[in-house]
């Protein structure tokens, strides 16, 4: 099974209440060994940073991951993404498709992306 991470923190239906800085939080984890990188994107996917992992990251278990962001008040698109101790990325979701197809949703293992607007509510998108 491929690595998966998820942002838990902004995600679906919060509410960013002002512009400035968040702490984008997580979870990744593989049925492949241990977790190995966290990546973030906010900017849907155009550029990727580091993430921070919380200790101890352990094969098989969920690894705890954060990112510093400052939000400006604009939309934006955030992600994450995971490669493993055996080397595997976690796919997105156009490479999951191409993989599998289009209805092929079991063990869906791509990122998972929010779009956060400019009014600060977060929701579920696509990219």
């Amino acid at each position: 099974m491929e690595p998966k991470s998820i942002i838990t923190f902004p995600s679906g239906k919060m509410t960013l209440t002002e512009k400035g800085f968040y702490e984008i939080r997580g979870i990744a984890w593989s049925g492949l060994g241990s977790i190995k990188e966290v990546e973030v994107s906010t900017d849907a996917g155009k550029t990727w940073a580091r993430a921070t992992q919380e200790a101890p990251v352990l094969p098989h278990s969920h690894t705890r991951f954060f990112f510093p962001w400052f939000w400006d008040g604009k939309e934006a698109i955030i992600l994450s993404r995971t490669i493993d101790s055996s080397g595997t990325r976690q796919p997105s979701r156009k490479e999951l498709i191409s993989e599998r197809g289009s209805k092929a949703y079991y063990h869906c293992n791509c990122s998972q992306v929010w779009k956060i607007k400019s009014s600060g509510d977060v929701e579920n998108t696509y990219v």
